[in-house]
């Protein structure tokens, strides 16, 4: 099994970043690909951004395409977002995804474990 904790996330205005953080525990994710995706209020979870396991090879939902970096720790068992540029259409609460066994990285049915998610509130 895999926990999932994000942190990082808040309240900040159009134009601002923020980094959210996701700390695994549990069987290692090294191995693993993880993601990160969003809900906002009345919508559906959307994919936002992936990483494969060796951290080589990232990829981007195109609403956010050069605002947001996903990288990853793997000796800290981490997984990050870096969020620039935010804007209000970006608020939602921002989940932690790991394990692909099948599918693809940009689906949420693919991935194996989920945290309980972080708030991103930007303002206008």
């Amino acid at each position: 099994q895999v926990q999932l904790v994000e942190s990082g996330g808040g309240l900040v205005q159009a134009g601002g970043s923020l980094r959210l953080s996701c700390a695994a525990s549990g069987r290692t994710i090294s191995t693993y690909a993880m993601g990160w995706f969003r809900q906002a209020p009345g919508k559906e979870r959307e994919f936002v951004a992936a990483i494969n396991w060796i951290g080589g090879t990232t990829y981007y939902a195109d609403s956010v395409k050069g605002r947001i970096t996903i990288s990853r720790d793997n000796a800290k068992k981490t997984l990050y977002l870096q969020m620039n540029s935010l804007k209000p259409e970006d608020t939602a609460v921002y989940y932690c995804a790991a394990g692909v066994s099948s599918g693809s990285y940009l689906s949420a049915s693919s991935y194996n474990y989920w945290g309980q998610g972080t708030q991103v509130t930007v303002s206008s």
